[in-house]
């Protein structure tokens, strides 16, 4: 049967393929050429604050997959729906350069580590929010819906926000393991809890069958610390986590190294403290502890005068306590002694259940105590943050190297949401979004919608080409424009 336009196909030689295929890989290169052009006069045209945050990170990366990279991380700023690529490409539009292919690469396949671009990205962070003194961490376990049959490092795990005394509620998706540093803002009387390193807690199921080591969240954050003690052996870090890591395994580690960093965490009513192991007497074994104390909860049950300090509590605010205090060593079976302080809390206002703190630190004040451990809740604030306005939830990659790059990479935006706002212009900065009766501080909402709002006006719009049609319109018009484009968070 003959073909429909009647004329036989003509068949191509060896040559003429090598040839043609030559072509193509000429015109490929030439458009790729023509791509890393635009994108270094995209990046060229970023405002200073912007470069200044971003341009340390670029040896992790290639130069064009850090070009991509930026965008995509100011895409993510910019956008109000979810955080997919193919989201994040359609709000950058003609600012992104090249095959979209590309950019769903930079998580999915490109060659670039985690390890290098978190060194740098925690380097640049603590130089300009802690550049000395002792580092204020805070460590905390959040959990990201992601449901579907291939999603790799997915899990059942509790969900502590919908969950109850009675009613346990679990979540299909990703368990992370957060390390933030908590640091004092000028536009805000709480600390923000900024994230630096995150680590994904894989079931044990999972870890059984793919052969590798099991680690528990406390042993991640162990991980993590020993990670930032190794890459800054010149620090000091305090380190507070809730009851879910207050572990004899991270005391014990926190006592290896008291000059390094310390743990503050709560404590058990009933631990079981010793006092120090008597000398060897030359016979027998040595005896690994002394005579048994007191547990926390008989002290207090027998102390009849309590000492009252007024103190920091959570959210920021102020509360009139009652608290007991001791000291002696912890332990285990079958585990060195840990040295710490005990403190318990009874709240006067009475709208707080009592509680019992310990440190590693048994020459830390009470009071210095009870406040590093209430400004943890901080912690808690940002991850709801993170979930309500950079939709970290919203992501649909389910290959290994995307689950692993996307969600730390989210993560960290909150931190260069908070650095981006802290470096703008005062007349930036005092414009508050939303208000309200008694309303003092600065909200991450105001800040993302800040951020938003000047990277518009002094990136997008100042490009040249957009600043011509921009400038034409009348001022009314740029104001609703804007408030659409980045409404009140």
């Amino acid at each position: 049967m003959g073909s429909l336009t009647g004329r036989p196909r003509k068949r191509l030689s060896q040559k003429q393929l090598r040839e043609l295929l030559r072509a193509a890989r000429r015109q490929q290169a030439r458009k790729a050429r023509v791509g890393r052009r635009r994108l270094q006069r995209i990046h060229d045209q970023l405002p200073k604050q912007v470069r200044t945050i971003f341009d340390p990170l670029e040896p992790a990366f290639s130069r064009p997959i850090h070009r991509r990279f930026v965008l995509l991380a100011l895409a993510a700023i910019l956008t109000l729906g979810g955080r997919t690529i193919t989201n994040l490409l359609r709000v950058l539009g003609i600012l992104a350069p090249g095959h979209p292919s590309s950019y769903h690469r930079v998580f999915s396949r490109d060659r670039w580590s985690l390890s290098p671009l978190a060194r740098r990205y925690v380097a640049a962070v603590l130089a300009r929010f802690v550049p000395s003194g002792t580092i204020l961490l805070a460590g905390d376990d959040t959990v990201t819906e992601h449901p579907g049959p291939h999603v790799y490092g997915k899990g059942r795990h509790r969900d502590p926000v919908r969950s109850t005394h009675t009613y346990t509620a679990f979540r299909w998706g990703h368990k992370w393991v957060v390390l933030t540093v908590l640091v004092p803002v000028p536009w805000a009387t709480r600390r923000w809890a900024l994230p630096l390193l995150v680590a994904l807690y894989r079931p044990k199921e999972e870890n059984l069958k793919r052969g590798q080591r099991h680690k528990t969240p406390a042993q991640l954050l162990g991980q993590m610390v020993r990670i930032l003690k190794r890459w800054f052996p010149d620090r000091s870090f305090v380190v507070t986590a809730d009851g879910n890591y207050a572990s004899h395994e991270l005391a014990e580690l926190a006592a290896r190294t008291p000059r390094k960093w310390t743990l503050v965490s709560l404590f058990y009513p009933g631990a079981n403290l010793v006092e120090p192991p008597p000398p060897y007497s030359g016979m027998g074994r040595p005896r690994i502890k002394g005579k048994d104390l007191p547990s926390p909860a008989q002290v207090v049950e027998k102390t009849t005068q309590r000492q009252t300090l007024v103190v920091a509590w959570y959210g920021g605010g102020r509360r009139r306590v009652e608290v007991v205090t001791g000291t002696g060593l912890w332990y285990k079976s079958g585990r060195p002694l840990v040295n710490l302080r005990w403190v318990f809390v009874h709240d006067l206002s009475g709208t707080h259940r009592d509680e019992y703190f310990f440190t590693t630190d048994a020459t830390m004040s009470v009071r210095s105590l009870i406040e590093t451990y209430t400004g943890r809740w901080n912690i808690e604030t940002t991850f709801e943050e993170v979930r309500s306005y950079l939709r970290v939830q919203t992501t649909r990659g389910w290959s290994r190297d995307t689950v692993l790059r996307v969600g730390p990479c989210l993560l960290g935006l909150y931190t260069i949401v908070a650095w981006l706002y802290a470096e703008l212009p005062g007349r930036w900065s005092r414009v508050r979004v939303v208000d309200w009766t008694g309303k003092r501080d600065v909200t991450f909402s105001d800040a993302i919608t800040a951020v938003r709002r000047w990277l518009w006006l002094e990136w997008v719009w100042a490009i040249p080409g957009h600043r011509d049609a921009f400038q034409k319109l009348k001022p009314g018009l740029r104001q609703i424009l804007l408030n659409g484009l980045a409404p009140a968070a």
